[in-house]
């Protein structure tokens, strides 16, 4: 506690300079955070950049590292598949067949030296040489049997071996010289008691001969091959890939030893025979990890990419390495870094300067507000501060400060509104009771029509009732008048006629009256009917109609079955829907007609009739409505017309729909069961 105490008591005085001075403490607030934030900045942009650097570099170089390997399991399969066709090769089965005429051997010779081998032999089927591209070689047994073999059941390999010396020897003396290297002293390698290396590093193949038991095998020694190595340098780094002063290497190693390289000394020579570190040796060839980091390479710095190479038994034996010179990209970094710091400077100096002239911009407007809000407390409230130069937080706070003044008439001025709004709203509301209102009238209206058609149900029932009686007495007397009679009645035997059709026809108004009162117990006779006949009977009676709209009509009859209902109640829906079908059609168009088998939901078996017009179609508002009682869109429509067919369909067992067409103009469609279940539906046939 006594320690917090007294760096409390420090800072307080430290602040104590601060706290008797506005300037003071803008302008410390304005360049505190440069002085400090700049050196910070500038180690953190160095120590971040300087890692970000490295991982760039030694992104590149797996990169590149990546590329070579590329190429050189690339340059494996093309050594393969070069055996594998000369193997197969009509050239080389005609030097079999023929051998007076053409030599194996110089036909191996000559495939050898445009495919860039160091040999091809052709085994027997117990590895020993019956021809070969290098002098004394026939009756050789072949050093690495592996390859052989797997190519003799047919699979064809390209792989890298190490080839003792006297195994080299015995291909060629040649190719043991080559492989002969001395090993240099190279600082930071493992200790070793060797002083040469004689093994050579062989990228060979072999491929089966077809139809013979031979086998093709051909190679090439990577022991000082300055070609094949100078080829990755320049596929890796081509010119212009790397900074001027900078340059890119490539190595094959055997073991930890270059046999192939780019890498010079800096008196001139390659540096063949030198080794790798101990610490890169361990982690390639003894962990079989790759080596992605900066190495020293001949006395200079590196950024270095090492990966082991394998044999055919999967063993270790080599490395392939490529790298850049690093010395460059450290240039290169330390540079941007200087350039940075001058920018940073640069802004620095920029920003003291700006910061001045903001503290003094801060200061005058401080300096107004306190002297308008002394005279506001002096009783002075038409005192403002005016507008700032400048449109910050202090122009703001000015701004607000002189609103306050001004804001009494501005709630006043909104209270106005407010009313003003209030009495809009009132009018609103009463424009929307007067609405309901209007809406509950039309309701009570529909609500008295309904009553009085109740009414006049009634009475159409009771009227039926009173008027079925005296028929019943007129055409009882009739019978009896015209059986008393006998053959004396001949002579008025028409006018009898006449008065039982009329009398029929009343009892036919009776049952039409009785039909409109109680649809639910009088139905009236059931027959069968063809639809089509009910159709054409319709048009004649809308033939008028149809005339005057110019109507053409179509029919399309796609049934054959019969329906067994009332003729007149479904004569009655279908001069409906013919009519409503000529109303929607002011100007003329066509009236298509159809009936067509349809099974219904259940699966009954029945028929779909349909009414279609190309008129305007129905409106969606008015979709929902169609079949409801006393809705309607003409202008001296009753609105009962389709809520009666509805009411027709149903007692059938039918069921009648509206909709519109895809192209233009309303289908009413009405169906009916074949065979309707009369018991279901209180159905008398009379």
């Amino acid at each position: 506690m006594p320690v917090l105490g007294r760096v409390t008591g420090l800072w307080r005085r430290l602040l104590q300079p601060l706290n008797r001075s506005v300037r003071t403490r803008f302008v410390t607030l304005a360049l505190l955070p440069l002085v400090v934030g700049f050196p910070v900045l500038l180690l953190l942009l160095a120590g971040w950049g300087g890692a970000a650097f490295e991982e760039l570099l030694v992104f590149k170089v797996r990169s590149d590292l990546a590329v070579a390997a590329t190429y050189f399991e690339r340059v494996q399969s093309d050594v393969g598949r070069s055996i594998e066709a000369l193997a197969s090769s009509e050239a080389l089965a005609d030097t079999r067949r023929q051998p007076r005429t053409s030599s194996p051997d110089a036909l191996l010779r000559e495939r050898a030296r445009s495919l860039g081998l160091d040999y091809l032999l052709l085994l027997d089927a117990r590895q020993r040489v019956v021809a070969a591209s290098l002098p004394a070689s026939h009756g050789l047994r072949y050093p690495q049997p592996a390859v052989v073999l797997a190519a003799s059941r047919g699979t064809q390999r390209a792989t890298l071996d190490v080839f003792s010396p006297v195994q080299l020897a015995a291909l060629s003396p040649l190719l043991q010289a080559r492989s002969h290297i001395e090993l240099l002293a190279t600082p930071g390698a493992r200790p070793s008691r060797r002083n040469v290396s004689d093994n050579g590093l062989l990228l060979h193949a072999a491929a089966k001969v077809p139809g013979q038991p031979l086998v093709l095998v051909g190679g090439v020694l990577l022991n000082r091959n300055i070609e094949f190595i100078d080829r990755i340098r320049h596929l890796v780094y081509p010119q212009g890939s790397l900074p001027i002063r900078s340059r890119g290497s490539a190595t094959l190693f055997l073991d930890d030893t270059r046999i192939a390289t780019t890498v010079t000394y800096p008196r001139g020579g390659r540096a063949i025979g030198s080794r790798v570190s101990q610490e890169v040796s361990e982690q390639v060839l003894g962990r079989g990890q790759a080596w992605l980091n900066r190495a020293r390479v001949i006395g200079d710095w590196y950024v270095s990419g090492y990966q082991p190479l394998l044999d055919s038994r999967g063993q270790r034996i080599g490395m392939l390495y490529v790298g850049f010179l690093e010395q460059p990209f450290v240039l290169a970094k330390w540079m941007a870094l200087a350039v940075l710091f001058v920018l940073f400077a640069i802004t620095m100096a920029a920003a003291t300067w700006v910061s001045w002239r903001f503290a003094r911009s801060v200061i005058a407007p401080v300096e107004r507000l306190r002297q308008t809000m002394s005279a506001v407390a002096a009783g002075r409230l038409d005192a403002r501060v005016g507008a700032l130069p400048q449109q910050d937080e202090l122009a703001l706070l000015a701004a607000h400060f002189d609103a306050l003044l001004a804001r009494l008439e501005a709630q006043n001025q909104a209270m106005l509104r407010w009313a003003g709004e209030l009495d809009d709203k009132v009018a609103e509301r009463t424009r929307e009771l007067a609405a309901a209102n209007h809406t509950l009238l039309s309701a009570q209206q529909q609500l008295f029509k309904s009553e009085k058609l109740a009414a006049i149900g009634q009475l159409a029932a009771g009227t039926a009732h009173e008027i079925n009686n005296p028929v019943a007495v007129i055409q009882g007397n009739l019978e009896l008048m015209q059986e008393l009679l006998g053959e004396a009645a001949a002579p008025v035997l028409p006018e009898i006629r006449l008065m039982r059709e009329q009398v029929q026809r009343i009892q036919l108004i009776v049952a039409k009256l009785l039909q409109y009162a109680r649809p639910s117990e009088y139905a009236g006779d059931l027959q069968q009917v063809q639809p089509q006949e009910v159709f054409q009977d319709s048009l004649l009676l809308v033939g008028y109609q149809m005339n005057r709209g110019n109507i053409a009509v179509v029919k399309q009859w796609h049934s054959s079955a019969t329906l067994l209902v009332n003729r007149f109640e479904l004569q009655q829906i279908l001069i409906n829907l013919i009519l409503n079908a000529i109303q929607a059609m002011p100007q003329g168009g066509v009236l298509t007609l159809s009936a067509h088998d349809a099974p219904g939901s259940d699966g009954r078996p029945g028929l779909r009739l349909s009414v279609a017009d190309n008129g305007d179609g129905i409106a969606e508002a008015d979709m929902a409505r169609l079949f409801d009682p006393f809705f309607t869109s003409k202008h001296d429509g009753t609105g009962l017309g389709l809520w009666v067919c509805q009411g027709l369909a149903e007692r059938g067992g039918g069921v009648i729909e509206a909709a519109n067409q895809p192209q233009g103009g309303a289908v009413f469609s009405v169906w009916l069961p074949c065979e309707p279940a009369l018991a279901a539906v209180g159905l008398a046939v009379l």
